[in-house]
């Protein structure tokens, strides 16, 4: 038996989120309106931010790339899922599966380091804003999203460099709607426990600390505005806002997947679905409605869009 455990399967099946019907039609229809607003509203930023030179700054940039990854990681589980809902048997091979896994940790590392970004951004141009240009230059933050892209690819790479080689003989039914790494390996006919444990304290610790990083940042930069008032102060504490709200969108589930003690399926997979689907489309909705400048931007690339029409 031992010897054919690597070629016994190829595939893997979703159990999905219902086995009703009628709740599946319901859910096809939820988070396909949601997808095609995940996509119109995450490239509508980066288009704004692209076309409008009023935009072209260091926040804005890193703003652009955050909705180019929000745009991919709800991609790389969105679409199957939305598919699936109409099909008998909701399968991925297992080459699928990890290619799944990467993407999903990769885009999600690369995520973590731009909202890390985005606060020193703001911790620069309110605690030290003499210096913001001279440390804020187009360098800088071409370097901060090349960082992002390759600290994503390590993440991901650290979290699947042992488990591409485990065997899979026997059951290869997933309690989800996407291929989640610890559900993974508990498939593999093997002890893969200290694999497992290993898994979610990677994850588990390196959003922790990133997390608690970010809330002593804002905490810091939050008291900064608050001792020097300014005719500023009000713009600046409704940008925070709108970043506050944000991290905890993305870390907010994140802690509860990887680093809560204990496991309920049923929250995992309501979890998993905020994490995938609801949070990128409430980040461009949080930005453009907290945002003074970027609802501004918005009317001028709405007039030039009119004004192009009608010549």
């Amino acid at each position: 038996m031992h010897d054919t455990n690597h070629s016994v399967v190829t595939e893997f099946i979703f159990l999905g989120l219902s086995k009703s019907w009628e709740l599946q039609i319901f859910l096809f229809l939820f988070f396909l309106v949601f997808y095609i607003g995940i996509v119109l509203g995450n490239l509508l930023i980066v288009v704004t931010v692209a076309s409008d030179s009023h935009l072209h700054s260091p926040m804005y940039f890193l703003l652009a790339n955050l909705s180019l990854i929000d745009l991919s990681l709800s991609s790389v589980t969105a679409p199957k899922m939305i598919c699936d809902f109409f099909s008998g048997r909701k399968v991925i091979s297992v080459k699928g599966c990890f290619a799944q896994i990467f993407l999903l940790h990769f885009f999600g590392g690369s995520e973590l380091v731009i909202l890390i970004a985005m606060a020193f951004d703001r911790y620069v141009a309110i605690c030290q804003p003499l210096r913001y240009t001279r440390i804020m230059c187009s360098n800088m933050c071409v370097g901060i999203v090349v960082a992002a892209w390759g600290m994503g690819f390590l993440h991901s790479v650290s979290q699947l460099a042992f488990a591409v080689n485990l065997p899979f003989c026997g059951p290869n039914e997933i309690d989800s709607f996407y291929c989640d790494l610890p559900k993974v390996i508990r498939l593999a006919c093997t002890n893969a426990s200290g694999l497992d444990v290993m898994v979610i304290a990677n994850s588990g610790v390196l959003t922790v600390c990133s997390f608690v990083l970010l809330v002593i940042s804002y905490t810091v930069i939050l008291m900064t505005v608050q001792q020097r008032p300014s005719d500023g102060s009000a713009k600046a504490l409704t940008t925070l806002t709108a970043h506050i709200t944000v991290v905890l969108l993305f870390f907010g589930p994140c802690i509860l997947i990887y680093a809560w003690p204990f496991a309920v399926e049923s929250l995992d997979k309501f979890l998993a679905v905020f994490y995938s689907v609801v949070t990128p489309l409430l980040n461009p909705i949080v930005y453009t409605l907290r945002n003074k400048d970027m609802r501004t931007a918005l009317r001028r690339l709405r007039n030039n869009v009119n004004a192009a029409v009608r010549s």
